[in-house]
C-alpha cells in the first residue's frame, strides 16, 4: 500500500543510457574519429559498444510497494508514470500516499472524505434496520481480511516488527474499546450528543499526543482544533432546532451520567487509539499492520457483544450487500487515515477530520435532506477557514 521509494539512480536518456555514459561515450567516439591517443592505443569498437548496451528497467512501483514513515524530498520521489500507463486518478492517489510534503493532510482529507461517502450512502441507500454490533462484527471481518490480503501481497509480516509489538497490542485494544463504548453511546444517548462525542476525537488525539508522543502542539495548532470543533456544535445545534432529538433508548438521571462518562471513555481511548496508530506506523513499514491488529481484536469483541446484547437479524441480500460496499469502504478510509497519521504531526491531520461534518452538511443542503439553517452554513464555513489555514500553514518542517 505504501510506495515513497525513490529513484535514487541518474536519470536516464534514451533506451535506457545513463547520461554519464553517453557523454563518455561520445568523447570516445570523437577522439577515436579525429586520431587522438586516448591511453596508448585507438579505443575498439568491442570497448565503446558495452556503453550503449540496455541498462536493465528498474521494476516499477505501486501502492503495495514498501512504504517507509520518513517523508522524502522532491527529488527522492517515485518516478512519474506516463499519462499512457495511469489514469489522472491513479496518479493523484499515488502521489497522495508518495510521502510527498502535503501526503499526510492530503491523505486524511480522502479518508474524511470516504466516511461522508459512506454516511450518503447509508441515508441514500437504506435498508433494513441491522443491530449495530451486528454491522461492527461484518466490518471488522472484512476490514481484517482485506488488511491480511493487503499485506501477503506487499509480503510484509502480519505482525509487524517485533519491537513495535506493544504499540500494535496498544492500539488495538484502545481502538476496539472505543468502538464498542461508542455503539453503547449510540444506543443509549440521543444522535447528536453522540455525534458530539465523537468529535471530540480530535481533541483528545491532540491532546494524548502531547503526552504518549511528545508532540508539541502550538497555539495555531490548537485554535485550528477549537475552531473545528465550534464549528461542529453549530452545525449539530442547527439540526436539534429543526429536526429535534432522536436516539435510542432514553436515559436521565444517574443512568445518564454514568452513559455520558462512557462516551468520554469512548472519546479518549480514540484519542489515544490515533497516537499509537501514528507510532506504530513509523515503526513499521506497512501503516496496515495497525488495521490488521485492530481486526483481530475487535472482531472478537464485536462477536461478543452481538451475541450478548442483540438478537441476530438476517440480512436480506440487499441488506448484505450494501454492507459489504460500506465496509470495503471503511477500510479504505483506515487505510488513509493510519498513512496521514504515520507521515504528519497529529493535531494537524486531526484537524482536517472534520472535513467530514461539512462535507455531509453541505451534501445534506445540496439534497434537499437537510433545511439550510444559519447555523449550518457558519459551523461548515469555519470548518473550511480553519483546515484551509492548516493546510496554508503547511506540514511540519522538520522530516523524521
Amino acid at each position: 500500500m505504501d510506495s515513497t521509494d525513490a529513484n535514487d539512480g541518474m536519470i536516464s536518456i534514451g533506451g535506457g543510457i545513463n547520461a554519464k555514459e553517453l557523454d563518455h561515450a561520445l568523447m570516445v567516439e570523437m577522439a577515436s574519429t579525429a586520431g587522438l591517443d586516448l591511453g596508448s592505443e585507438a579505443v575498439s569498437d568491442d570497448q565503446i559498444t558495452p556503453l550503449l548496451t540496455q541498462q536493465p528497467e528498474k521494476p516499477r512501483l505501486d501502492i503495495f510497494s514498501v512504504s517507509y514513515p520518513k517523508r522524502k524530498t522532491n527529488k527522492d520521489q517515485i518516478p512519474r508514470l506516463t499519462e499512457s500507463e495511469t489514469s489522472p486518478f491513479t496518479q493523484f492517489i499515488m502521489w497522495s500516499w508518495s510521502g510527498s510534503r502535503y501526503s499526510g493532510l492530503v491523505c486524511m482529507a480522502l479518508s474524511s472524505s470516504v466516511y461522508c461517502i459512506m454516511t450518503i450512502l447509508s441515508n441514500v441507500f437504506s435498508a433494513q434496520a441491522i443491530p449495530l454490533f451486528e454491522i461492527a462484527f461484518t466490518r471488522c471481518i472484512i476490514i481484517s481480511a482485506l488488511s491480511f490480503m493487503w499485506l501477503r501481497r506487499s509480503s510484509q509480516p502480519l505482525f509487524g516488527p517485533v519491537n513495535a509489538t506493544s504499540l500494535f497490542v496498544s492500539r488495538a485494544v484502545t481502538g476496539s474499546i472505543s468502538l464498542i463504548t461508542f455503539i453503547y453511546c449510540i444506543q443509549r444517548l440521543p444522535l447528536s450528543q453522540s455525534m458530539l462525542l465523537s468529535f471530540t476525537i480530535p481533541l483528545t488525539a491532540s491532546i494524548s499526543a502531547r503526552f504518549i508522543l511528545h508532540e508539541n502542539l502550538k497555539l495555531a495548532e490548537i485554535a485550528a482544533i477549537v475552531s473545528s470543533f465550534f464549528g461542529v456544535i453549530f452545525i449539530i445545534r442547527s439540526m436539534v432546532s429543526v429536526q429535534g432529538t432522536e436516539g435510542g433508548e432514553q436515559v436521565d438521571g444517574i443512568h445518564y451520567f454514568y452513559v455520558f462518562l462512557i462516551g468520554l471513555l469512548s472519546s479518549l481511548t480514540g484519542g489515544m487509539s490515533y497516537c499509537f496508530i501514528r507510532a506504530g506506523a513509523k515503526q513499521s513499514d506497512q501503516p496496515v499492520v495497525t488495521i490488521f491488529s485492530f481486526g483481530l481484536v475487535s472482531t472478537p469483541a464485536a462477536a461478543i457483544c452481538m451475541i450478548t446484547f442483540e438478537d441476530f437479524v438476517l440480512p436480506s441480500f440487499y441488506s448484505f450487500f450494501l454492507m459489504i460496499i460500506l465496509a470495503i469502504l471503511a477500510f479504505v478510509a483506515e487505510l488513509f487515515l493510519a498513512r496521514a497519521l504515520q507521515l504528519e504531526k497529529t493535531s494537524k491531520v486531526a484537524n482536517i477530520q472534520y472535513l467530514e461534518v461539512a462535507l455531509s452538511q453541505l451534501w445534506g443542503i445540496a439534497s434537499s435532506r437537510v433545511t439550510p439553517t444559519f447555523g449550518g452554513f457558519i459551523g461548515s464555513f469555519i470548518i473550511f477557514i480553519s483546515i484551509s489555514c492548516t493546510m496554508y500553514l503547511g506540514p511540519e518542517k522538520d522530516m523524521e
